[in-house]
């Protein structure tokens, strides 16, 4: 089992930068993906940026050069850095690990909201 939890969101004015944080603990020394994902009222559920064991990145088009994802191993922690926030990046923030193999897990998210 992968236990994630997520923090680091909140409100925050169009322009503004959050720093969302990805505590993992359990069996991660399996896990091959760590993605964020987000899901807004009323849309599916979509993959905002991945980074494999390898450090390979991946990033929806929507926030590319605005949002960078990262790993401490030492820490056992995923981090997504978001900067110049837009209104249409409000949603649930959830933190996913892909287990080779095909299990998947998920954090309880965390909260974006872009206003002013």
């Amino acid at each position: 089992q992968v236990q994630l939890v997520e923090s680091g969101g909140g409100l925050v004015q169009p322009g503004g930068s959050l720093r969302l944080s990805c505590a993992a603990s359990g069996s991660i020394f399996s896990i091959n993906t760590w993605g964020w994902y987000r899901q807004a009222p009323g849309k599916q559920r979509e993959l905002v940026a991945a980074i494999t064991s390898g450090r390979s990145t991946n990033y929806a088009d929507s926030v590319k050069g605005r949002f960078t994802i990262s790993r401490d191993n030492a820490k056992n922690t995923v981090y997504l850095q978001m900067n110049n926030l837009k209104p249409e990046d409000t949603a649930v923030y959830y933190c996913n690990a892909d287990r080779v193999g095909g299990m998947r897990y998920w954090g309880q998210g965390t909260q974006v909201i872009v206003s002013s």
